[in-house]
């Protein structure tokens, strides 16, 4: 009886089993329905890398920021990159050696870059020797090497329209050579010079020397003897006294295509020197030739007129840079950055260039201010710029702060700072061909 009982029971469970599995829509075995885990989160996800904020912004009327992106030379850290409004960064180039100060988009999406050269000679502030066009992923598509005891590229240089590079040079002048020209100086000097270079041959087309326009009143044995403040046109070879030898020290280059003349930003002498380049390199040696007949001679120049014993007119700059040509409905405007050297105090001046030259003897030659914005936190003794955005605002570097943002009725609205030593800020729209040529 119990055996029968058990083979009942038996039965019955078995039943029980093929009832309960087959409750679905079909026969599902455990390994048929397994249970569904969560997956388990990937050792490296795949995620969006958090955006390089590159330091502090002070966001002080967002209203009335202009919407546009940044490309900073920050020599002190030897970085040239774009940022947005909100320190975000976009892009940054590798370069190959130091900063030698200014590197600037150009429409096919490179820069070019003045850089230090492996051994520089000439070692004054702002030291260079190498020009180098650089493609979005750090390629080097071409590099020009000049620096030598001799002579040496600086600070800034120029893309012509035709392609080629202009670039400023120091050029030695022995102390013998420079007594024979009537300096009081009793060492080597380094005066200004301009070169242009063709990259795809790297020849020199032309070039011009300050050397060849000195005038001074210290040693009347010298051919180039003269009344200083009678001379406009010629440079005072002993305005400035530097232990060194850096007696002019331009650090800033500008190209105005229509009137096919060379700005020059002369930072100890305070001024800004206009050369014709419609010269050849001859004529830029000599006193007449050119559209203006001046040879080499100074066109204008306006900043100082101290630099050349000038009693009228008023001094606008205490030290320069940054001679920016404006354009479009601006052309035939400038704005300079004076560093305010001597007086504390920097300022950004937009200035109205005459429509025709004329440099008089004991006249006002100086340009009318139009626009000028200063404020008791900004001071940079040097480097520094500013540039014009398309809605009327300045965007102004201050060399050891940052950048300002101040709008034409000067209100400061905003405000980017970090650790570095900024030579210089530009502007690019974000659908500019130099913005779309990077393919970001």
């Amino acid at each position: 009886m119990k055996s029968r009982n058990l083979l009942i029971l038996f039965f019955f469970t078995i039943l029980l089993i093929f009832v309960s599995c087959s409750q679905d829509d079909g026969f599902q075995t455990i390994m048929d329905n397994p249970v569904i885990e969560e997956e388990p989160q990937s050792e490296d996800p795949e995620e969006e890398e958090p955006p390089i904020i590159m330091d502090t912004v002070e966001i002080l009327n967002a209203s009335l920021i202009y919407d546009g992106l940044v490309l900073v030379n920050d020599a002190g850290n030897n970085r040239a990159f774009i940022m947005d409004k909100n320190a975000q960064l976009v892009h940054e180039w590798t370069l190959s050696n130091n900063l030698g100060n200014d590197a600037f988009l150009l429409p096919n999406g490179k820069i070019l870059a003045s850089l230090e050269a492996d051994d520089p000679k000439i070692e004054l502030g702002g030291q260079g020797g190498k020009l180098q066009f650089i493609a979005a992923d750090g390629t080097i598509e071409w590099n020009f090497n000049y620096s030598s005891e001799n002579a040496e590229t600086h600070h800034d240089a120029e893309l012509l329209p035709n392609g080629n590079v202009l670039a400023m040079v120091w050029e030695k002048r022995t102390a013998e050579e420079a007594a024979a020209a009537g300096s009081n100086s009793l060492i080597d000097v380094f005066p200004e010079a301009i070169i242009e270079v063709d990259p795809s041959t790297d020849e020199i087309v032309w070039e011009w020397h300050a050397w060849d326009h000195l005038i001074q009143d210290f040693d009347d044995t010298k051919n180039n003897f003269g009344n200083v403040s009678e001379s406009p046109q010629l440079i005072n070879v002993n305005y400035v006294s530097d232990e060194k030898g850096d007696i002019m020290h331009a650090n800033g280059i500008a190209y105005d295509p229509n009137k096919d003349l060379i700005y020059l930003s002369v930072n100890y002498f305070s001024e800004i020197w206009v050369i014709d380049h419609s010269t050849t390199t001859s004529e830029a040696a000599a006193h007449s030739g050119g559209i203006y007949n001046k040879g080499g001679d100074l066109v204008y120049r306006f900043g100082n007129p101290e630099a050349y014993n000038n009693t009228a007119g008023e001094r606008l700059f205490h030290n320069n840079h940054f001679p920016n040509l404006l354009k479009g409905e601006d052309e035939g405007k400038i704005l300079v950055f004076t560093n305010g050297n001597g007086i504390g105090q920097s300022t950004a001046l937009e200035l109205q260039l005459p429509t025709t030259f004329s440099l008089q003897p004991n006249a006002d030659n100086e340009p009318e201010v139009v626009w000028s914005f200063t404020d008791p936190d900004l001071f940079a003794p040097k480097v520094s710029g500013a540039v014009k955005l398309p809605n009327g605002n300045r965007m102004i570097t201050e060399g050891d702060f940052g950048i300002w943002e101040v709008t034409d009725a000067g209100e400061v609205v905003w405000k980017f700072s970090a650790p570095g030593f900024f030579w210089r800020a530009y502007h690019y729209d974000k659908d500019a061909p130099e913005i779309i040529s990077l393919g970001l």
